[in-house]
């Protein structure tokens, strides 16, 4: 079996920081081994305690890279089943993203489990990042579309690539047999691809489609319709038959939507672990933007608190505590529906919101001394991209 190796770690960035790369085993290396996340989700459940999940994105700066191997070392102390980390459109910060996830487990323990898309990659540079994957220790991977790269408003294959994540999926189990444990994607409200305007429909609507109904920033009504939905709720059960043992979701804030789908999953035969996509609320303009940007319905009650929140003079303070407390509130509701064992948390490569929510939820563990939080985690990101536009 492939295994991960405990480095010396040189220092970077002129600071604390330290990477590594892999490139072999070496000698004087400990060995610590890599689990697979449907074994370890299945072991927490087993349990009946609530476990938690951290997602992180490869930072741009190198002060970025510093302060998130630093918040890594705090997060270790929460006991995260697992953290993943993104992958950017082509590959094009594979070599930070295989370095993150490689040290995440040798430095600190944590079992990774690696975005892979489809984005501007053919099948040998997917072949590139597995075989870095298994270099790094690395048995988990989260197989998805991705995003269409910066600048490119639909989204196309490359010759000799992929067309969707089914087809990474399938690639993946036919050429790497059961070694990876793989995660796909969920969306409780559709896709964002087929989330259209409601006047677009010529009918009225179901009332299974009124309660998926968001809003645009001009005001303007779109959802994914029924007849989209069950095609959603159709190749979701493709790429789960295909060899998905885990779907983790797009973010929401109607906890309804979320409970409706997991119901739907399992009418459908899909019965593997759903883990919700928690994305805390940290700033009004982020909080705005992102929602748009992923056509995510927010119920009126979250928004009319926002735009209140937003005209106050500590506008800034109080919508970050809001954000704890309206998260803390979402993740209980799930808990207690008893549809999901644990939370995969949205962090935004931050900390200070997670555990809050953590502690309000009795899930935090001991005292964690909390870095700054000043810096712009997403410059040069297309996350920046698009809370700044």
């Amino acid at each position: 079996s492939f295994q991960t190796i405990m480095p010396q770690f040189p220092t970077v960035h002129g600071g604390e920081a330290q990477r590594w790369c892999p490139t072999g085993t070496g000698e004087g290396t400990h060995v610590i081994a890599s689990e697979k996340l449907i074994d370890k989700i299945n072991a927490a459940m087993a349990t009946g305690k609530p476990f938690c999940s951290f997602e992180y994105f490869p930072p741009r700066t190198d002060e970025g890279v510093k302060n998130l191997y630093d918040r890594l070392g705090r997060m270790a102390s929460q006991n995260p089943l697992f953290v993943d980390f993104t992958w950017g459109a082509g590959g094009s910060t594979s070599d930070l993203t295989l370095e993150l996830c490689s040290n995440a487990k040798a430095r600190y323990g944590l079992d990774v489990n690696m975005h892979m898309t489809c984005t501007n990659q053919p099948a040998e540079k997917v072949d590139e990042g597995l075989a870095g994957a298994i270099r790094g220790g690395i048995r988990n991977i989260c197989a998805l579309r991705g995003d269409p790269p910066l600048g490119q408003d639909k989204w196309e294959a490359v010759e000799g690539g992929f067309n969707c994540a089914l087809d990474l999926v399938k690639y993946i189990r036919s050429s790497y047999g059961d070694h990876f444990g793989l995660s796909v994607s969920g969306y409780p409200e559709g896709h964002p691809d087929v989330i259209m305007p409601v006047a677009d429909l010529g009918r009225p609507l179901t009332p299974s489609e009124q309660k998926r109904v968001m809003r645009t920033a001009e005001g303007v009504e779109c959802v994914c319709s029924d007849e989209n939905y069950a095609k959603e709720m159709a190749y979701l059960k493709e790429k789960v038959d295909a060899g998905g043992e885990v779907i983790i979701t797009q973010l929401f804030y109607d906890v309804e939507v979320f409970i409706q789908f997991a119901k739907d999953c399992r009418a459908m035969g899909i019965n593997c672990p759903i883990l919700p996509g928690i994305m805390i609320i940290n700033a009004y303009g982020g909080f705005k933007r992102m929602t748009g940007f992923c056509k995510t319905r927010v119920p009126q009650e979250i928004e009319a608190k926002m735009e209140a929140l937003n005209k106050q003079e500590d506008a800034a303070d109080a919508i970050k505590e809001y954000g704890i407390v309206l998260g803390s509130e979402i993740c209980k509701k799930l808990l207690d529906s008893k549809l999901v064992g644990g939370l995969h948390f949205y962090t935004l490569n931050l900390e200070k919101s997670t555990l809050g929510i953590m502690e309000k939820l009795g899930m935090k563990v001991g005292p964690v001394t909390v870095g700054e939080e000043n810096e712009n985690t997403f410059q040069g990101t297309l996350i920046n991209t698009v809370i700044k536009a």
